[in-house]
């Protein structure tokens, strides 16, 4: 039982969203600031009903509100146009399961008959008078959130709570450092949730035992008999110190989890996390829905192709969603469910072809998500030639590429139509600079569909860059930007065949200009 949509009002970076989802895996990739970690948070807390880990009604601060959403209602009220305060609305559609049958109803902003659940954080009408009086008195101020309250029920208007929503939610934040009472509070948490029932109980117990053998300690007893020896005028009962071992004391909040006879905290950040991943993992096998947060944190290359093999294989019995920044981590869980979040809205990837699908899974360490995340992209088929383009880009435009938006990025020439799929599927403007390697007709039939986006020249007497470079600038201009003093045309080629880093750099940082092939430069205009 998937979330099959969520819609989203008025929380954080969102404004309004509706979104709708895959049943299985869900890769949300974007730039910083454009909501990826907020929509975990939203499907957490409508689901759990809980944000950082407590009770929503707990967390409510005026940061939680969209602030344009905030800022226009402010604005009305300076003009005399007042209308309602802006409400947080989140929203899970849970499809039309039988065993979520009591969920069931119309009540959501679709209007749509399926189970799901409803959160809604908003003016609670009994404070109306004092929240419209502190608007009055402070009209450059921020939201009164203090006279909010939280609405938490199903589509069928009943309220709910987390015992009696059959559905549930892990997540999974290594980036968070949170720490409560010595423990850090985000692992504590999972280890109870890994913990059996009657585990539970006999640590409970147990902790109970060794705080209550606290008092009869000598120097503890030395202590209290000197106290009750010594009572004041206030109370004529006797004074003791000891340990709390109310219920309000528990064992989650005191312990503190140790690796080796170090305390959790002290660990290094990749063994925190490689710790913090394996028990959530196992904590998450009773959840509907598994939610991660850059599960590429601190981890090395092989912990994360662990991690991620893992996460592959729970997505097969439930829904998972992932933020991420990493493409070996999209790639390998499949670049056609990919998610894009910008500041025009989102944007799925997904009819992409099964073969460039199978693709990158297989070979996951291309740079798709530069991709991805460009405004504008120029492919190259390797490292010499990418510098060559920066520096004939920046000759033209003078500036670098990524200061007018422009990836420049080195991909193998088998994988330019994976990318020029992407790229389509995605509208992002992208060239193609390439070799003719002596057969412009297989060059054409190759990248049949994509003509538009391939930048060559048609001599194949010249099939490679270096060729294409030799002629366009003189043998003399050349030697002096690659500081050599070659005698013919032929010596000059084989060394820049030969050493084509060593070459693309020379010029790249040659004080000295060259004339770049035409191809090169219609690409870069």
């Amino acid at each position: 039982m998937p979330i099959e949509r969520v819609v989203i009002e008025n929380f954080k970076a969102f404004g309004h969203l509706d979104l709708p989802l895959n049943p299985h895996m869900n890769l949300i990739v974007g730039n910083n600031e454009v909501g990826k970690s907020t929509l975990l948070e939203a499907i957490h807390a409508v689901v759990t009903g809980q944000l950082h880990g407590r009770g929503i009604a707990y967390e409510i601060t005026p940061y939680l509100v969209h602030q344009p959403a905030v800022d226009e209602y402010l604005a009305r009220l300076r003009d005399g146009q007042p209308g309602s305060p802006p409400r947080i609305v989140i929203e899970a559609y849970l499809g039309q399961d039988a065993t979520l049958a009591s969920l069931r109803g119309t009540n959501n902003s679709l209007g749509a008959d399926m189970a799901g659940i409803r959160l809604l954080i908003e003016l609670n009408e009994d404070y109306r008078p004092e929240f419209d009086a502190y608007l009055r008195e402070h009209q450059g101020g921020s939201l009164p959130v203090e006279y909010y309250t939280v609405r938490w029920y199903s589509f069928a208007n009943n309220g709910v709570t987390a015992r009696s929503i059959p559905f549930d939610s892990t997540i999974i934040d290594t980036t968070s450092a949170k720490t409560f009472s010595g423990t850090d509070r985000y692992i504590g948490s999972i280890i109870d949730q890994v913990l059996s029932p009657a585990q539970r109980v006999a640590l409970s117990l147990s902790y109970r035992r060794m705080r209550q053998s606290f008092s009869q300690e000598t120097d503890v007893a030395a202590i209290n008999t000197f106290l009750a020896e010594n009572a004041g005028d206030v109370s004529n009962k006797t004074l003791t110190v000891g340990v709390d071992t109310s219920a309000r004391s528990t064992w989650e909040a005191s312990l503190s989890p140790y690796l080796d006879d170090l305390p959790f905290t002290h660990a290094g950040k990749g063994e925190q996390s490689a710790v913090k991943m394996k028990l959530a993992m196992r904590a998450a096998g009773a959840a509907h829905v598994l939610l991660v947060e850059e599960p590429e944190n601190h981890l090395s290359f092989s912990s994360m192709t662990q991690l991620i093999d893992k996460i592959a294989a729970l997505s097969t019995a439930q829904q998972v969603i992932i933020a991420t920044h990493s493409s070996f981590v999209l790639n390998k869980l499949g670049v056609d469910n990919v998610i894009l979040f910008s500041a025009r809205g989102h944007i799925k990837l997904d009819q992409l072809p099964t073969d460039t699908h199978d693709y990158f899974m297989k070979l996951p360490g291309h740079d798709t998500l530069r991709l991805i995340l460009a405004k504008q992209a120029i492919l190259v088929e390797g490292p010499s030639d990418e510098l060559i383009v920066q520096r004939a880009f920046k000759d033209h435009h003078g500036v670098s590429p990524l200061a007018r938006g422009v990836d420049v990025i080195s991909v193998n020439s088998l994988a330019f139509k994976r990318f020029l799929q992407i790229a389509q599927r995605l509208d992002i403007p992208t060239a193609v600079v390439t070799d003719n390697d002596g057969d412009v007709a297989l060059l054409q039939e190759r990248y049949a569909d994509f003509l538009n986006y391939i930048y060559y020249d048609s001599d194949e007497d010249a099939p490679s860059l270096e060729q294409q470079l030799i002629k366009a600038n003189t043998l003399a201009q050349l030697n002096l930007v690659l500081d050599k003093t070659f005698a013919d045309e032929a010596a000059l080629l084989k060394f820049m065949k030969g050493n084509k880093t060593d070459t693309a750099l020379a010029i790249f940082n040659s004080p000295h200009s060259i004339v770049f092939p035409d191809y090169v430069q219609r690409a870069i205009a």
